[in-house]
């Protein structure tokens, strides 16, 4: 049973990269046996400094990338969102199904479309294990949510869908993966596909100093566009701005069609 948006984890796996969760451990491991080597055999200061220097790096940023649970079930960054708690919800970019169920747990009355092309660039984010589309359902089933859910292969540039089909959408860290032409163009899709008056939560990878600290350039989807680049896109696609703010490597908006 879910309740308060929250469900066990056991048997979901969204299929990110090791690296975005432990990779830090293949620097810190080795940093510490040199410094431990080291000190056993007398080394210089220098390298000692210096590997002391990496394994404080290492350790800090796994410390910073555990905070952001990219494989854990997601909360609703804003507690308005789909604040009926029912409606229909699409997924922009549904990727293994990681904001699906975030949205399908946080409102038990919705119903769900889980939209994504299932191109290469699935396989290069998630791994090429299986059929995407078996993977996305085996994880809204493992979250109980799959009565609630169905899913279109199509490219989110170009939605096939009705005008005013949707109640809301969410996307999450899919929408800065098409560059500044696509993410436009996907804007101005949603805008077309939600009622009047639907909101959009969107949700980007947030280059703040947190993440360029762990990750440096390899996170950075969007660019060099910022908050202010994103509300201009939003505006010009017809969406008025009700909330913006950050999580750990994120950064939202949640917006409503006007």
């Amino acid at each position: 049973m879910v309740h308060d948006g929250w469900m066990p984890a056991s048997s979901i796996d969204f299929g990110y990269p090791w690296w975005l969760s432990y990779g830090h451990l293949a620097v810190l491991v080795p940093a510490l046996g040199l410094l431990i080597l080291g000190r056993a055999r007398g080394w210089a200061v220098w390298p000692m400094a210096l590997f002391g220097v990496v394994a404080a790096w290492a350790a800090a940023a796994l410390f910073v990338t555990r905070s952001f649970e990219v494989n854990g079930v997601a909360k609703l960054p804003v507690a308005n969102f789909l604040a009926s708690g029912a409606g229909r919800v699409l997924d922009i970019g549904a990727g293994t199904g990681r904001s699906s169920i975030m949205v399908l747990a946080a409102r038990p009355q919705a119903t769900l479309v889980a939209l994504d092309l299932f191109a290469d660039s699935f396989k290069g984010h998630f791994g090429d294990q299986g059929s995407p589309r078996d993977r996305l359902m085996a994880n809204l089933k493992a979250a109980g949510v799959d009565q609630r859910a169905s899913i279109v292969a199509a490219d989110m540039r170009k939605l096939p869908f009705e005008d005013a089909s949707f109640d809301a959408i969410v996307s999450a860290y899919a929408v800065d993966h098409v560059g500044r032409e696509g993410a436009s163009q996907t804007l101005a899709e949603a805008k077309r596909v939600v009622k009047p008056g639907g909101e959009f939560l969107l949700i980007l990878v947030g280059n703040d100093r947190w993440t360029k600290f762990a990750f440096g350039p390899m996170l950075t989807h969007g660019g060099t566009r910022g908050p202010g680049w994103w509300r201009q896109r939003a505006g010009d696609a017809g969406f008025q701005v009700l909330e913006e703010g950050t999580a750990p490597a994120s950064l939202f908006f949640l917006l409503r069609r006007g």
